[in-house]
């Protein structure tokens, strides 16, 4: 696979450099917001990764999964469809399934909970314009994770579309946008329904959700935004296998054991409602001088039909955040300051039943826990001749929970975690038009979520500490005749008390602290411009192509009798690779040819059970028509191109080997999209 991908690079590199210039946009001359601090991508301090609406148009519309997996340091993984995991930098080692360490900000708003926890599944990929993918520890604006931040853009732009599509598995996808300027106001409606039967049995998905929100500039210097989201996932969730059992059915759902049953006589899976509102104001006070307010609240209303129990969870989260903004310029120097605060608080009443084949049986345990968490920060940033730049930040976060058992017996307590100090430091220098070099050192902390406080073996670990670390980062980025970005960057991270998952026999899952790693990687991207060839036949190319090279370990782990030290970190592959070529022929027809490579990777901390590697095709076709201000978009894709047999997602640490959740071999989605 090597050779492949050095053959794809040296063959796009003679393409770059052979064919005349356009004048389209290269990934160095976008501006990222990192939340309302916008900077030049080539200028920025941040290791950030960009997930433009190029790579979205590149899936079909309800995955996201390729489109992140493109962004070198960032992975989705799907243990089954509606099942995902973001991990980045290899921060799932924690997460058997959601998001755990990484912040999630949907616009001005915060999908995250006070815990850490984010039900990122309910969001459906349409609605997303575009998303900045946040690398290792930020303190600062983002607080008190050691994984990433990602913010979701929305549109900003009016467009009015209608999107439908079927595939495979009787898979069925909907949406419909809207949006419009009126006056002073922007307003935005999304629809989306989304149905499959998926590859496996048990692995049904359902998805409905709307999304407002409303942008009222209602004076030159001050803008009001509201916004509500509602979703309705219900997914099935077949379980693990062994390698035994995916051998023999990779279709099959988990099967029963002599002790306990299968995941379809239980009726095994997900049902989240979630509703979320917000409103937030920014008004600019002076010239130098602006203000941000913001208020949001959410519902969730989170079943699980699981082997051993039934699980109803209800949700109530609340969040804050407020920030002022100064900003002075002189004759050579810009400065910005900001200080501010966000804090969050997450009520959560959680009854466990007996599940009768997916029925509510006898009560099990009924709990209440509540979570308190936030920071205070500070953050300066400097330009100094449009040549030297810095972002220095600092923050002060807590967190605490009450927790308190209802049924069978009544019992309470109350956890305080240390406040922490958390700073971060960044510096870009441009050496020259299009190369800058640049370094970053920060420390960051995450405390346990609910999930891991009270995990599925329904008992509170109160001995469960916050997780951290030091991170250091050198990065190098370099336009080559405004053509071709290229993009590298080295990273070494030690992780403290790392935060790790366990199953018992039956499969329920609990967390433990567990030693140290030690995680060391190098990140490159490169990346065209959109040339046109002026060719009748052949109009237009693009090229994308990044990976990973990953030296991940475990520092000191005592496991019991058992030494882990040293081993390779679970469930992180040591390379990945992905590649998109964009073509364009008879000046409409698309074409986009993606690659996803992984290498083998340990599936339990014993490094004594290992997945094999993975090499994934897909292509897309679209065909544009024009019918006066009327789009047709058509579009033909097929997944898994090569028929691999494969998987996307692993349960690692699994008791009784149940590592394996098969992915889908090759399948046909089609659709239309008409945008008005």
């Amino acid at each position: 696979m090597n050779k492949f991908y050095l053959l794809l690079f040296l063959a796009s590199f003679f393409v770059v450099f052979a064919q005349e210039e356009d004048s389209a946009t290269l990934i160095s001359e976008v501006k990222i917001e990192a939340y309302k601090k916008p900077t030049s991508f080539l200028f920025s301090t941040k290791s950030v990764g960009l997930i433009s609406r190029n790579l979205l148009d590149s899936n079909t519309p309800e995955r996201l999964l390729e489109s992140i997996n493109q962004n070198p340091g960032s992975k989705v993984e799907e243990r089954s469809p509606g099942s995902y995991r973001i991990s980045v930098r290899g921060s799932s080692l924690r997460s058997p399934f959601g998001v755990r360490n990484i912040k999630v900000y949907l616009d001005d708003f915060i999908l995250s909970d006070a815990s850490g926890n984010t039900y990122f599944n309910v969001i459906s990929p349409e609605l997303i314009d575009k998303i900045e993918i946040y690398k290792g520890p930020e303190s600062g604006d983002f607080g008190a994770v050691t994984g990433g931040t990602l913010l979701l853009k929305t549109r900003h732009s009016e467009n009015s579309s209608v999107n439908v599509s079927a595939g495979s598995y009787n898979t069925f996808n909907e949406s419909i946008i809207f949006s419009k300027t009126s006056g002073k106001h922007f307003f935005q409606l999304f629809q989306n329904f989304f149905q499959t039967d998926s590859y496996r049995e048990q692995s049904a998905v359902q998805r409905k959700q709307i999304f407002l929100k409303d942008d009222y500039s209602y004076a030159a210097n001050a803008a009001l935004k509201t916004m509500i989201l509602y979703s309705d996932l219900d997914y099935e969730t077949p379980g693990g296998l062994t390698f035994e059992q995916m051998i023999a059915d990779r279709r099959q759902a988990r099967p029963a054991t002599a002790k306990l049953p299968g995941a379809k006589e239980q009726n095994a899976g997900i049902r989240n409602k979630m509703i979320l509102g917000g409103i937030s104001h920014e008004i600019k006070l002076r010239p130098d001088l602006s203000h941000f307010v913001l208020v949001q609240g959410s519902y969730v209303d989170f079943e699980n039909p699981f082997i051993t129990n039934f699980e109803n969870r209800f949700e109530s989260n609340f969040a804050l955040r407020t920030h002022l903004n100064y900003a002075k310029n002189w004759a050579h120097v810009n400065v910005e300051w900001r200080g501010g605060f966000e804090g969050a608080t997450n009520s959560i009443f959680i009854k466990n039943f007996d599940n009768n084949k997916g029925i509510q049986g006898n009560p099990q345990n009924f709990d209440k826990l509540r979570n308190n968490s936030g920071f205070y920060f500070l953050s300066q940033k400097l330009n100094f001749s449009e040549k030297f730049f810095t972002d220095i930040s600092l923050s002060l976060n807590y967190n605490s929970y009450d927790w308190e058992k209802i049924y069978p017996s009544p019992e309470m307590g109350h956890v305080k975690f240390k406040n922490q100090m958390l700073p971060n430091f960044g510096v870009t220098y441009v050496f020259a038009k299009g190369f800058s070099v640049r370094g970053k050192i920060g420390k960051g902390n995450s405390a346990p979520t609910n999930e891991e406080i009270r995990s599925s073996t329904q008992e509170f670990n109160t001995n469960l500490s916050p997780e951290y670390g030091w991170s250091k980062e050198i990065g190098i980025r370099k336009e080559f005749i405004n053509s071709l970005f290229v993009e590298a960057s080295y990273f070494d991270f030690r992780l403290k008390d790392a935060i790790v998952r366990r199953q018992n026999e039956n499969g329920q899952e609990y967390f433990l602290n567990q030693g140290n790693t030690v995680q060391k990687g190098l990140e490159i991207l490169l990346e065209s411009k959109n040339f046109n060839l002026q060719n009748d036949l052949f109009n237009n190319f693009k090229f994308r192509f990044s990976g990973n090279l990953y030296q991940f370990k475990f520092g000191e782990y005592l496991q019991g009798k058992n030494d882990f030290s040293r081993n390779d970190l679970t469930g992180v592959p040591s390379q990945s690779f992905s590649s998109l070529l964009n073509f364009v022929f008879f000046k409409k027809l698309g074409v986009d040819f993606s690659h996803f490579y992984t290498s083998k990777m340990p599936l339990n901390d014993a490094s004594s059970v290992w997945a094999d590697p993975s090499f994934v095709g897909n292509i897309q076709v679209r065909y544009p028509l024009n019918f006066g201000k009327t789009t047709l978009d058509l579009r033909v894709q097929v997944q898994n191109l090569y028929n691999s047999e494969y998987v996307l997602g692993y349960d690692i640490n699994a008791f009784g080997n149940r590592y394996y959740n098969p992915s889908a071999k090759r399948n046909l989605n089609v659709g239309i999209k008409v945008d008005f």
